[in-house]
């Protein structure tokens, strides 16, 4: 279902970024005999500000090389010229996942010295969380680009105003306009959301103003029935109340 969408240019990014997040954890781990921590940081530092490098730095560096060859050379294999457009579309995309991997490193140091005065600090290189990650991929997925579907030479904006404007390398490209996923249509497999239980009080992605796309809600009322006050009576069986609750339950028109 819509190929070359903003939506699929997301499931790319964070498809290959999260190749070199999972595999750079397992590298640091030492859980692969292929790689290990960076040993280009073993050594050096600021003497000066008191600080050196030492622990385990993450090395992405294994992590973006599996990437690339497990993601990217399905794509390159692929001849002709229907398509080309869409082929470097999913590779910068691809790659536009990597980046944000490496864009979002940071350092984490420790303390050492007398009773906690810092003295000296060793520090080492870390991967931001996974989930830090997603939320920056989620902020270019909102501000993607519409390219051209002629590729020349290059990829282009679609505006041909906006030309001029360079593509960064962690933009997020699409080609073809998102479908409606408000409705149903069962050619491009899209449920819509007509029946979906919404939360009323969310502004959020599951709120009901979101979720229904303006077409407002149903509410009913919905009774559970559990044990409860439950009590131990030696010897020996358990003895329960029977608990009623009614909430209310919205869902989509």
């Amino acid at each position: 279902c819509c190929a070359g969408t903003k939506e699929t240019a997301f499931i790319s990014a964070v498809t290959a970024a999260g190749l070199v997040h999972s595999v750079t954890r397992s590298c640091s781990a030492g859980n692969m005999t292929e790689c290990s921590c960076d040993v280009t940081l073993r050594h050096g530092g600021s003497a000066s500000e008191g600080w050196h490098w030492g622990g385990c730095s993450d090395d992405i560096h294994y992590g973006m090389s599996f990437s690339r060859k497990f993601l990217d050379v399905p794509f390159k294999n692929i001849t002709g010229k229907s398509g080309s457009g869409l082929v470097a579309m999913n590779l910068h995309n691809n790659e536009a996942g990597r980046q944000a991997v490496a864009k979002l490193m940071s350092v984490d140091c420790r303390c050492h010295g007398v009773s906690g005065s810092c003295a000296v600090k060793t520090c080492w290189k870390t991967m931001s969380s996974f989930e830090k990650i997603g939320r920056f991929l989620k902020d270019k997925y909102e501000n993607s680009i519409q390219i051209s579907d002629r590729l020349k030479k290059k990829l282009r904006r679609k505006e041909k105003s906006q030309r001029k404007i360079p593509i960064g390398k962690e933009d997020l490209l699409y080609v073809n306009k998102s479908p409606n996923y408000c409705v149903e249509d069962q050619k491009l497999g899209i449920p819509g959301t007509q029946g979906r239980e919404c939360n009323r009080t969310s502004q959020g992605p599951d709120g009901c103003n979101l979720l229904c796309c303006g077409r407002g809600y149903n509410t009913h009322v919905v009774r559970h029935v559990e044990r409860c006050e439950c009590k131990f009576v030696w010897c020996c069986y358990v003895r329960c109340r029977r608990c009623e609750t009614m909430t209310d339950v919205h869902t989509c028109k």
